[in-house]
C-alpha cells in the first residue's frame, strides 16, 4: 500500500465530500455522520453524474443528477440499478486522512 495524506477529518463536512485528484483520476472523499470516511471515483456509472455532489445518506451517495444510490462501502449501484464505481482504501488517522494510491478496486459481490 502506498499511504499518501491527503487532508484532516474536519475539512470534510458531515455528510458531505471533498475531491482528491490523482494520477488515477479524481477521487471523492466522503466524511458519514457517524465520521466513517470512504473514497471512490468522482464519477456515477450511470451518466458520470460527480457524486462529490450527491446526498451522503448512511453509507450511501445518491447521484445529483438522476438520483442513483451508491453505496460507500462497495461502489455498486443499490435498488434497480446496475454499475459500479472503483474504490480506494482511505484511512482516519487521528484526524489525519490517508488514501492509499497504490489501486483502485472494484468490490467483490
Amino acid at each position: 500500500m502506498t499511504w499518501v495524506t491527503i487532508g484532516r477529518l474536519e475539512d470534510i463536512p458531515v455528510r458531505g465530500a471533498r475531491c482528491v485528484d490523482t494520477p488515477e483520476g479524481r477521487i471523492a472523499v466522503f466524511r458519514t455522520a457517524d465520521n466513517r470516511v470512504f473514497a471512490m471515483e468522482d464519477s456515477c456509472p450511470h451518466k458520470r453524474g460527480p457524486l462529490s455532489q450527491g446526498i451522503v445518506h448512511g453509507t450511501s451517495v445518491t447521484c445529483p443528477l438522476h438520483n442513483w444510490v451508491i453505496s460507500l462501502e462497495s461502489g455498486s449501484a443499490q435498488g434497480a440499478d446496475v454499475g459500479q464505481v472503483r474504490t480506494m482504501a482511505v484511512r482516519n488517522d487521528n484526524g489525519t486522512l490517508l488514501l492509499d494510491l497504490a489501486e483502485l478496486r472494484i468490490a467483490a459481490e
